[in-house]
C-alpha cells in the first residue's frame, strides 16, 4: 500500500525566555483513521515537586494552540501570541483536539509517539505546538492549569 499523497506536518520547537536552550521537533503523519505524533525536545527543565501552593514543574503539559504565532511579547507569559488551546468543536478541557498526554522529563531530554483520531495533519498547519511548565490537569477549563508555555512551534506542512 503507497501513501504519498498523505499529508505530512512538523513543528520545530524553541525555548523562550524562560528556558532559552530548550528546543525539539514534532511531527504530525497521517495514517490510516487519524493521525501519529511523534515528538522528541531537548532541555526541558527537571521534575521538581510541588511545594506549599507552587505546582510541580513538570509533567508538561503539551497542546495545539490556535495560532501559528510563537512570539514572546510578554517576558513574564511567553508565547501568549499562540492564544488558546485548538478547539474546533468546543469541547471541555481534556477532550479538545488539540488536548496531548503530558511530556516527562528525563534528565532534560524526552521522546514520545502516540496516535489520534481527533484530526489530521492538514487540520493542524498553520497553527502551533505549546510546550507548559507544569501538568495538565485535563479537566480546569479552558487549559488545564499547565502554567506558563515554555516552548513553541508553528506547525508546517513537511514538502
Amino acid at each position: 500500500m503507497c501513501y504519498e499523497n498523505r499529508t505530512k506536518a512538523y513543528a520545530r520547537i524553541k525555548g523562550g525566555n524562560l528556558y532559552p536552550n530548550l528546543h525539539g521537533i514534532v511531527f504530525f503523519d497521517d495514517v490510516e483513521g487519524g493521525t501519529e505524533v511523534s515528538v522528541e525536545v531537548w532541555g526541558l527543565p527537571l521534575y521538581k515537586p510541588a511545594k506549599g501552593n507552587n505546582q510541580p514543574i513538570g509533567p508538561h503539559g503539551f497542546h495545539i494552540h490556535e495560532k501559528g504565532i510563537c512570539e514572546v511579547t510578554d517576558p513574564n507569559n511567553p508565547f501568549e501570541s499562540a492564544g488558546e488551546h485548538y478547539n474546533p468543536t468546543n469541547q471541555p478541557h481534556g477532550n479538545h483536539i488539540g488536548d496531548f498526554p503530558v511530556l516527562f522529563s528525563n534528565n532534560g531530554y524526552t521522546r514520545m509517539r502516540f496516535f489520534t483520531d481527533k484530526f489530521k495533519p492538514e487540520d493542524i498547519i498553520g497553527r502551533s505546538v505549546i510546550i507548559h511548565e507544569n501538568p495538565d490537569d485535563y479537566r480546569t477549563q479552558p487549559s488545564g492549569n499547565s502554567g506558563k508555555r515554555i516552548g513553541c512551534g508553528v506547525i508546517c506542512k513537511t514538502n
